[in-house]
């Protein structure tokens, strides 16, 4: 099985919900994060999905996009995310490991040779936002081929004739965007989360992970009752942006990291 089918069985065993921390590849350098993307495991992520920095992430929110722009600024590129991603493994190789971002870094690095280092990297699966499912071909089945999970993206306004088509393929997980708009929006209600993963459910028996405006750990909790996952990335990057330094940076990520594991796998017990 592979990384991330096995985490979510065992904390299915364990009657518990996965959190999944997003952070940006050599955001705020890439020393600083590269110590953050190892010490998160520890701070309690049990799946880390690493964003590959690109200049015009439309689909993100303020707090990533700057996240973003800050790594490019830094000198972040692909070659240097799949270095990162080597290094992690090197150290960890339980923890599944997501890369997301837009396909046209990848284009222009070549599909083939992406797919072949990243799978040699340690790279578990791909989230590539704006590469709808009429685009298989051109990188979701020749990544699957090669043993990488590629994980769907689905939203409130997918209807009943375009979900089937949308899950066609789907490994890993389901990303459930729970609201309408970029990351870091406002959170869905909690009887909002129950009708869309009750339908998703019907079309799907992969996890389901939710994201998209959860912030604090009292949403995540709400939606570790409900979700096989939640997923926080807006909250995390900001507190990279708002540090007084690298160093502080880090240290605040993985504090509030720790505060949304309690929280996320405390949820189904109380």
């Amino acid at each position: 099985m592979s990384r991330l089918t096995t985490a979510f069985a065992q904390l299915k065993q364990q009657n518990r919900a996965a959190l999944i921390t997003f952070v940006t590849a050599g955001d705020p350098n890439y020393e600083q994060s590269l110590a953050l993307l190892k010490a998160l495991p520890e701070a309690g992520a049990d799946i880390i999905e690493l964003g590959m920095p690109f200049s015009d992430p439309m689909a993100d929110g303020p707090a990533i996009q700057r996240a973003n722009l800050r790594a490019l600024a830094g000198g972040q590129t692909l070659p240097r995310t799949l270095q990162m991603v080597r290094e992690f493994r090197a150290e960890n190789q339980k923890t599944p490991l997501v890369l997301m971002g837009y396909f046209n870094p990848i284009h222009r690095y070549g599909v083939p040779t992406f797919i072949e280092q990243a799978k040699a990297a340690g790279v578990d699966g791909l989230i590539v936002v704006d590469l709808p499912v009429e685009h298989d071909a051109q990188l979701c089945t020749p990544a699957q081929a090669a043993g990488l999970d590629f994980i769907r993206l689905c939203t409130p306004t997918t209807d009943e004739n375009r979900l089937p088509k949308v899950l066609t393929g789907s490994s890993g997980f389901i990303y459930y965007i729970s609201v309408a708009g970029v990351t870091g929006a406002a959170s869905a209600s909690e009887q909002q989360l129950k009708q869309a993963l009750s339908r998703l459910r019907r079309h799907s028996r992969l996890p389901l992970a939710v994201g998209f405006g959860i912030r604090s750990p009292e949403q995540a909790a709400m939606v570790a009752h409900l979700a096989d996952g939640v997923v926080v990335g807006s909250a995390l990057v900001e507190k990279i942006a708002e540090a007084a330094s690298p160093e502080q940076a880090t240290a605040d990520v993985l504090a509030l990291c720790r505060e949304l594991s309690a929280a996320v796998h405390e949820a189904r017990n109380t």
